[in-house]
């Protein structure tokens, strides 16, 4: 069964490649094979006079078909540039007709480039769009940067309030210390002062009634 499919599949592929028409490049130049149907198409290779292709796909695209080498590439060339019969190729020929496709080429790369730079010629939307859109960031940044520094400012007298906060706090607990001490050394003064009276109350309690004795003693020798 497998042999069976299998010898399908290859009697299928062979009509495939049978029925798939071959066209040449052309012996008017070398050819250009392109990933898309049109000359901005990136270029896959450089197709010499009398390469054979298989064509994938007959409808012509802006005078663009697609088709396939012998090892298996795809892409899209120029119909017009090819022919049914494998051309002559004279060695001399194909060389000035390179040196022509080259011109060309060279010429559709020179027009790509003059339409780039007219797309960046001063003045234009493009510049407009893009000089309004640098000016723009950077007038965010300027704010950015005023808004940066007030920060910081803030952030400084911040820091020096909280500086002079502290040092007063420091002080007053300076002064609320020296108030303590002057008020123990008042309580300790009138502390002393008390005693002294309370001693002299004493010693006077003790003195005085001899004084009264001794006088009292003079009067009575009299």
């Amino acid at each position: 069964m497998k042999k069976l499919l299998s010898a399908s599949f290859i009697l299928l592929l062979t009509l495939d490649l049978a029925q798939a028409e071959t066209i040449y490049v052309s012996d008017d130049a070398n050819l250009t094979l392109r990933s898309s149907p049109s000359i901005h198409g990136k270029a896959l290779k450089l197709l010499p006079v009398g390469t054979p292709l298989t064509v994938i796909e007959n409808e012509s695209k802006f005078d663009f078909i697609k088709v396939r080498l012998i090892d298996g590439t795809e892409g899209h060339i120029k119909l017009r540039f090819t022919t049914k019969q494998a051309p002559t190729i004279d060695p001399k020929d194909t060389a000035s007709k390179t040196i022509a496709q080259l011109q060309t080429n060279n010429s559709e790369l020179a027009s790509e480039l003059n339409t780039l730079k007219e797309k960046l010629t001063p003045g234009n939307s493009l510049e407009k769009s893009l000089a309004t859109e640098r000016d723009q960031l950077a007038k965010e940044l300027n704010e950015l940067k005023k808004t940066a520094a007030n920060s910081f400012q803030l952030k400084n007298e911040r820091d020096e309030l909280q500086e002079r906060v502290v040092n007063v706090e420091r002080e007053l607990q300076q002064y609320k210390l020296e108030n303590q001490a002057l008020k123990d050394t008042a309580s300790q003064d009138w502390f002393l002062y008390g005693g002294l009276l309370s001693l002299v109350g004493v010693i006077l309690g003790f003195i005085l009634p001899k004084l009264s004795w001794r006088r009292k003693s003079s009067w009575d020798s009299y």
